[in-house]
């Protein structure tokens, strides 16, 4: 066989790989669509498709009460859940790239224990950051203090020129931390303050509103295509440092960045919704065995797939219980822990 067919029958073979990934993510995105009308059409209310089709076109022509379930309650429900989930998987695809460590997410760094820990001093202490609306004060606690333990890691992790490995000891270290502390401010709570702690530590889509819907989306919107554009550097990462390094990637300053990107979409989406466990930790997995490790397929299949498990959630918290919404973060654990498990056994089975 000459060189020149050969040539030929690899880019065939490079352009059908490039076309099954391509519909892999369309087949993600129109599962995702489906989710959302699923989610935006069940519920504990009971109201028919025809009613709710008709106030989402005419939200001032019907019963308030109706109105305020679709315009207030479903919708933003189901929009949050897909950005939460966006943020989650993209997060967590990243992470285990710049830390080549299959089990990072996120929560690796301790941004979700920081934040409960922001939110405890807000709701149990009652400490705010001057000028905060009031309806803001734990969101704001919360992304302040997942932020700034994000920027103590990267201080740290700069100070001690620190390896992945590191990193991620030194991030347990901080959830370990974290932990405690909201212990303490439980340890000091009163009744109705631990309750309310409780409850958000337990991650629950019933907090979306429109401005946050709108702030996180719009950090997905500026960040997404960041991260898109590293999509190369993170592939060539992916062979080691010192193969990334002589392709021309600023290792460090790839890591940096990616550091920054994952600090701010997870300090958001968990200071919004709470403690929102597996999500950022199960997507990049699923995104793998499908589009393996092509960045260009891989960060957007994990957001496709961050977005599906969030959505599917949605439905299953507020719909697994008659008349009561589950907090959607038991709902990602309970499916979490098994599928997660069920995927570390098949990679242990193939090898």
């Amino acid at each position: 066989m000459s060189s020149a067919r050969q040539a030929g029958l690899v880019r065939q073979s490079y352009r059908r790989l490039l076309r099954r990934r391509g519909l892999v993510l369309l087949v993600l995105a129109g599962l995702i669509l489906l989710s959302m009308l699923l989610d935006f059409a069940l519920g504990p209310a009971g109201l028919p498709p025809a009613t709710l089709l008709h106030i989402l076109l005419h939200p001032h022509d019907g019963p308030v009460g109706q109105s305020v379930i679709v315009w207030q309650i479903r919708l933003p429900y189901a929009l949050m859940a897909v950005c939460v989930g966006a943020a989650l998987g993209l997060s967590g695809a990243e992470m285990q790239t710049i830390l080549n460590n299959p089990l990072a997410s996120p929560f690796t760094l301790g941004v979700s224990a920081a934040a409960a820990f922001g939110a405890s001093l807000a709701i149990v202490l009652q400490w705010r950051i001057p000028g905060v609306p009031a309806d803001w004060v734990v969101s704001a606690d919360a992304f302040a203090f997942a932020v700034g333990s994000a920027f103590l890691l990267d201080l740290v992790s700069r100070l001690r020129d620190a390896s992945t490995s590191t990193v991620v000891l030194f991030g347990i270290a901080l959830v370990f931390t974290f932990h405690a502390l909201v212990s303490l401010v439980q340890f000091v709570a009163s009744e109705d303050a631990l309750q309310d702690l409780v409850f958000w530590t337990m991650g629950s889509l019933t907090r979306a509103n429109w401005g946050k819907l709108a702030i996180l989306a719009g950090a997905c919107a500026v960040i997404l295509p960041l991260s898109f554009r590293a999509a190369w550097a993170l592939t060539a990462l992916r062979m080691g440092e010192e193969r990334a390094a002589s392709f021309g990637v600023d290792v460090r300053r790839l890591r940096v960045a990616a550091l920054l990107r994952i600090s701010v979409l997870s300090a958001l989406a968990v200071s919004f919704v709470g403690t929102i466990g597996f999500v950022g930790l199960i997507a990049p997995h699923i995104a793998r065995r499908l589009l393996g490790e092509d960045h260009r397929f891989y960060l957007p299949g994990s957001v496709l797939v961050g977005c599906l498990i969030m959505s599917l959630s949605s439905i299953a918290a507020r719909n697994v219980l008659p008349g009561v919404v589950v907090p959607v973060g038991i709902v990602t654990a309970l499916v979490g822990i098994p599928f997660f498990l069920a995927i570390v056994l098949r990679r242990q089975v193939a090898s």
